[in-house]
């Protein structure tokens, strides 16, 4: 039994190596006309590519050219919108600053027109004072009368 298996393995192993061996396909030969329509064939079809090639080549430059005529255009107006944001803000700012200077102005006003006021009513207040006290002087005391 033990003969058998020993006979069976290089049987085994011849035919596996038989198998990989018609796994092989023989070419067939190719002359050299046909080797020639091949490479004919190849260069026709390098040709179409490069033509293509060119082709995408143009879309690609009108493409750009038309991404940067929109971002130019796009420019302008944000500029645009930009020097009007600027404007706005100036009038904003010098209108702010005009109106703070009339209320400015209009405080120190009151101001100067208090203080004018509280003198002359000082003024007053010692003028009647000084009054009172003459008349206090120009008349009898009270159990005279």
């Amino acid at each position: 039994m033990k003969r058998t298996g020993y006979t069976l393995i290089p049987f085994l192993f011849l035919f596996i190596l038989n198998t990989s061996a018609f796994a092989v396909e023989v070419a067939p030969r190719i002359s050299d006309r046909e080797i020639i329509e091949g490479l004919a064939d190849i260069r026709g079809d390098i040709k179409k590519l490069e033509e293509g090639q060119n082709a995408l080549n143009k879309r690609i430059d009108n493409l750009e050219n038309s991404l940067n005529k929109r971002i130019d255009s796009l420019e302008i107006s944000l500029n645009k919108r930009i020097d009007d944001l600027q404007w706005m803000f100036g009038i904003y700012i010098t209108i702010s600053i005009i109106i703070l200077g009339f209320v400015l102005r209009m405080q120190w006003q009151m101001h100067k027109r208090q203080t004018r006021t509280e003198t002359t009513l000082e003024t007053q207040k010692d003028e009647l004072a000084f009054i009172k006290g003459l008349i206090e002087k120009l008349l009898p005391p009270r159990g005279v009368l």
